[in-house]
């Protein structure tokens, strides 16, 4: 009877703890951060944001949480040995009805803890992970309460966490007996993680609360306490309300390490709290209090005009900068005038310099196209950048496509892009130079064969007029367009110094890819051969290869259809998650932001990928 009425008090005392806090009161206060203070302020629910002072006036730079909005939570549940049976179980049908009834905003990870601390769950707006990890939670085999690591591990994670609202919420009904970390390292994690620290004391023979207490004191959250393992879903739903408007505050103070303040919380219609703290007499103060400089007497350092006189010096000296910089833009300037008329002794060093600048860069590309040189990608990558007419060389293009993609991930890091979103960007961006030389490969390749039929006329009436074959080629040279009179251009030089015209053209063929130029290289070779009128091949070549042209443009036209409906589909999948996210990231969270979501993206990319190939083999002609 008497245990009944204990629990029925308690029960009673959660349930009115809401109503007789009605009031404004500062929770904690965090100094740790100086100059920046950290203020907790729990005000009635529905209240709007309290205004914050120091010393009688406002408080500077004043920022704002308010923790019922948005907030991170660590929930570290204590699975020693001394919580078997039905304590556990009560334990987690508590916490699984804190994640149920948690903010859309809110993101949740699970710790728990034994002879030791252990995540079993990543932060996540999606309760799905939560409630998996906390109904597969089992008492642990190895004696020991690591309570102090725990508190540190959820501090760590909760430091990398984007949210500014941060809370943990620590259950136990034991003390510490195997954490490695210390009562003071759990609070200095805490406070570095910005963290609010709710415990909860599970009453047992041999249960001290005092720790717990203080660790809830220190860090700005509270203490609760349950007769029972019965009692903890209502204490979980008092601390839920009690965050629901709690406010996390911060400012910069324009006091000294050393000095106190008296800082001052006011709700419109809901009065006020007062809260005086020391400044802890460290880091800043012991500078200081370094004695002053012996070079000038002790009197000039707290005379009244030292001020006026070390901001004469700085201006002074600011000024003899300013000149000194001047000075130096006219010499460069006078040095740029005159070099045409002293010679070229010093553009010659200035070349030399610059050439000993790139001597590290090109020792790394050597390097690299030694290292890759037999590699089939890599000689691959050579030929398209060759095709593409691009002087550069595969192992600069590596390089390239390396620092793009780190560019793009930085990019992305920074916009706060989530993890997976920001390995699959940076994939992108290393592409996109290769996807670029590729393409412009490409258009070169198409602008030759568009070309080739009145090249080959033109060859055809050279030779009918009585021109050899070289001189045919020669007057493409010097009357046709770019990029077959470059091609061209190339392969009379290479004859000239001594190599055969088959080839010649044969490397031609090879670099440009062209498969209309590869047949008629191989008619041309195969005449040479034999023998022949080779003015008439080229007009019955140059009429084969335009009607294979018309072919192909008319299969394209044919097909418009289905490559647009190609791209539509394969693209639409991007747009609408790109404009839900914009439109209403809430929606999206959890498909970015729990490993359930991770796995269907990474599903739905392979599925998209299949597809798309699909797609693409429907449309694809080859003739």
């Amino acid at each position: 009877m008497r245990k009944a009425c204990a629990a029925s008090v308690a029960l009673l005392a959660l349930v009115l703890a809401p109503a007789a806090a009605a009031g404004v009161r500062i929770s904690g206060v965090d100094t740790s951060g100086y100059p920046e203070i950290r203020v907790t302020v729990v005000a009635p629910a529905g209240a709007a944001q309290p205004r914050l002072g120091e010393n009688g006036l406002p408080a500077a730079g004043l920022q704002a949480v308010n923790l019922g909005r948005a907030k991170s939570v660590v929930l570290a549940v204590d699975r020693s040995q001394s919580m078997a049976g039905a304590s556990l179980r009560n334990a987690t049908a508590a916490a699984r009805a804190f994640v149920a009834a948690k903010g859309p905003n809110d993101q949740v990870e699970i710790v728990t803890f034994g002879h030791q601390a252990v995540s079993l769950t990543g932060f996540s707006s999606l309760g799905a992970d939560a409630n998996a990890a906390l109904g597969g939670l089992r008492v642990d085999s190895t004696q020991g309460t690591a309570l102090w690591d725990a508190v540190v591990r959820a501090a760590n994670a909760l430091g990398h966490q984007g949210q500014p609202g941060r809370v943990i919420i620590v259950l136990t009904d034991g003390q510490d007996v195997s954490s490695s970390a210390s009562f003071d390292a759990a609070v200095a994690a805490a406070h570095r993680a910005h963290a609010l620290v709710y415990t909860i004391g599970i009453a047992g023979r041999g249960f001290t609360p005092g720790p717990l207490q203080r660790l809830a004191a220190d860090t700005g959250g509270a203490y609760q306490e349950a007769i029972s393992t019965s009692q903890l879903a209502s204490v979980y739903a008092s601390i839920a309300s009690s965050l629901s408007h709690t406010w996390q505050l911060r400012y910069v103070t324009a006091a000294r390490p050393g000095d106190t303040v008296r800082i001052s919380a006011e709700v419109n219609g809901a009065g006020g709290a007062t809260s005086s703290v020391t400044l802890a007499d460290t880091g800043l103060s012991a500078a200081q209090a370094t004695p002053p400089s012996s070079v000038l007497p002790a009197s000039a350092w707290s005379s009244s005009l030292a001020p006026v006189i070390l901001a004469g010096a700085v201006g002074t000296l600011m000024l003899l900068a300013a000149w000194f910089v001047g000075g130096a833009r006219k010499g460069s300037w006078l040095r740029t005038r005159l070099a045409p008329h002293l010679g070229s002794g010093e553009r010659r060093a200035k070349v030399k310099r610059e050439r000993q600048g790139r001597t590290l860069l090109r020792g790394v590309v050597a390097a690299t196209e030694q290292a890759f040189a037999n590699v089939k990608q890599f000689r691959a990558v050579q030929r398209l950048l060759t095709r593409a007419d691009l002087p550069l060389l595969a192992s600069e293009l590596l390089y390239i496509c390396v620092g793009s993609g780190i560019a793009v991930a930085i990019v992305m890091l920074i916009a706060g892009v989530p993890s997976v979103l920001v390995v699959l960007f940076m994939l992108v961006g290393g592409a996109a130079p290769i996807v670029w030389v590729a393409s412009k490969g490409r258009r070169r390749m198409k602008a030759f064969d568009n070309q080739l039929p009145d090249l080959l006329i033109t060859i055809a009436a050279s030779l009918k007029a009585g021109h050899s074959f070289r001189h045919a080629i020669q007057a493409v040279v010097e009357e046709g367009a770019e990029p077959t009179a470059r091609e061209l251009r190339r392969v009379l030089t290479e004859t000239r110094l001594g190599r055969p015209m088959d080839d010649a053209l044969g490397e031609m063929g090879e670099r440009i890819g062209s498969k209309n130029l590869s047949f008629v290289l191989n008619a041309v070779t195969i005449q040479r051969q034999i023998g022949g009128s080779l003015a008439g091949l080229f007009d019955v070549v140059a009429e084969t290869v335009r009607q294979r042209q018309q072919f192909a443009r008319k299969i394209r036209g044919l097909t418009a259809t289905g490559r647009m409906s190609a791209y539509v589909l394969a693209g639409l999948p991007f747009l609408v998650a790109a404009l839900i996210s914009v439109i209403s990231p809430t929606y999206m969270s959890p498909l970015w932001h729990s490993s359930t979501g991770h796995t269907m993206v990474g599903a739905a990319l392979v599925m998209l990928g299949i597809g798309t190939l699909i797609l693409k083999k429907i449309v694809s002609f080859k003739g």
